[in-house]
């Protein structure tokens, strides 16, 4: 099992003379989308710094506006060629031209182009994450596997969507590809203890805080599993007249997406994978939320009104995001948390449930090591180089990736 970073331990290759710069903690990505959009007389933002004001949707961010970036105006020219949520969907990290007619080509997305040249010195190039199963039909002449998959390896290759907590943690953990008997935490004690006799009294409580959170998540995923697995439909009957899934989502769709955050944050706080994308749900979601005592429609219908209950569901989600950086603003790594260590974005393909995808919701929240600074509203509306692409230019710079073009894009966003 990987360790968190730890100030007094030595990483791979570090002598004393290279300790200074090769101990440095490492930059992480983490991508995170909601489909449909949001509440399009809620999702603002104005201000700057400690002034910065929100508007509803994003209300939950309060505590970090000074570490946030709002970007406003950004937009990707192939998605407006179909004007449906798959072909909105498919190419929203790479803009590259989608095939339509039901085949399956897009681009390689920027996050992984950043796990394949910068996550070579990890476990995991990346891991992306999901709590909602893939859709493989076809929606008016583009397949919906656009509208489930925006992390994609290859042109032809949409990077494959874990759903099960259980398995997400079990690829961080695990070993081989049997679950075992025991739990993580019990098949490394030993050495935990022969470890914790050897760091300073700083890393003996972070090794501990550490531990104490595997352990949660270890009997939450448990939990889950004994509760049973029925999101995704609802019983109407005491026994249910169809079979019973034997594959399925935890029964709680908050608990789903928190333990999908919490195995998040302990892939980066163990360096196992420094590039994450966690996808909330599907573009043209069937997801309900009775944990928001919102059952009476799924989230795509919801997404076509700006109703109450729909800036419920945009609050909810993040929320998601809020939880994230306050667990990684508690970790601290050397002069720095591991929230300042990364680079958390938050998009989606639409503005909003009518389809505008002319302008984009993005978020930054994070400094990438020092390189992003927060407490900031960039406008590209009225301006005549807005791709989204020229966003990725830049944030795999912070990575240590220059590349001349990407996507429709050969420029940079000078201001990120």
């Amino acid at each position: 099992m990987a360790l968190p970073w730890m100030e007094s331990t030595a990483v791979w290759g570090d002598t004393p003379k290279q300790r200074n710069k090769s101990s440095a903690p490492p930059v992480r990505l983490g991508v995170l989308f909601a489909g449909n959009g949001f509440h399009a007389k809620e999702w603002w933002a104005k201000g700057e710094g400690k002034g910065m004001e929100l508007g509803r949707v994003l209300s939950p961010l309060h505590e970090f506006r000074e570490r946030m970036l709002f970007i406003k105006g950004l937009f990707n020219a192939e998605a407006l060629k179909g004007n449906i949520h798959s072909s909105m969907t498919g190419n929203l990290l790479s803009g590259a031209p989608l095939e339509a007619g039901g085949g399956i080509r897009s681009g390689t997305s920027f996050d992984q182009i950043i796990a394949q040249r910068y996550g070579r010195s990890t476990k995991l190039p990346s891991l992306v994450l999901g709590c909602e199963k893939a859709n493989p039909s076809v929606h008016k002449n583009y397949s919906m596997m656009y509208s489930s998959h925006i992390s994609w390896s290859s042109p032809t290759t949409p990077t494959p969507l874990e759903v099960y907590p259980a398995l997400a943690f079990d690829r961080l953990f695990k070993t081989s590809a049997d679950r075992g008997d025991r739990s993580v935490l019990d098949a490394i004690l030993n050495d935990a203890r022969d470890l914790r006799r050897n760091v300073s009294r700083r890393d003996q409580q972070k090794l501990d805080e550490y531990l104490d959170s595997i352990r949660e998540v270890e009997l939450r995923i448990e939990n889950a599993g004994k509760r049973g697995e029925l999101q995704g439909w609802r019983p109407t009957i005491t026994r249910p007249n169809i079979p019973r899934p034997a594959d399925g989502y935890p029964q709680d769709i908050g608990e789903h997406m928190r333990l999908m955050c919490d195995i998040l944050i302990l892939a980066f706080q163990t360096d196992i994978t420094r590039v994450c994308t966690l996808k909330l749900n599907n573009d043209h979601s069937s997801l309900r939320f009775p944990n928001l005592n919102v059952d009476y429609m799924i989230h795509h219908l919801l997404s076509h009104n700006d109703t109450e209950d729909w800036l419920k569901v945009n609050r909810f989600f993040i929320e998601q995001l809020a939880y994230i950086a306050g667990r990684l603003d508690a970790i601290q790594e050397g002069d720095r948390t591991l929230l300042d260590n990364c680079a958390l974005m938050l998009t989606s393909s639409m503005l909003t449930g009518h389809h505008d995808a002319k302008k984009l919701p993005v978020v930054l929240l994070g400094g990438a090591g020092g390189q992003i600074r927060g407490g900031r509203i960039l406008d590209y509306l009225g301006k005549p180089d807005r791709q989204m692409c020229r966003l990725y230019l830049s944030l795999m710079d912070k990575f240590g990736i220059r590349l001349d073009h990407f996507g429709d894009a050969d420029q940079r966003l000078d201001t990120v």
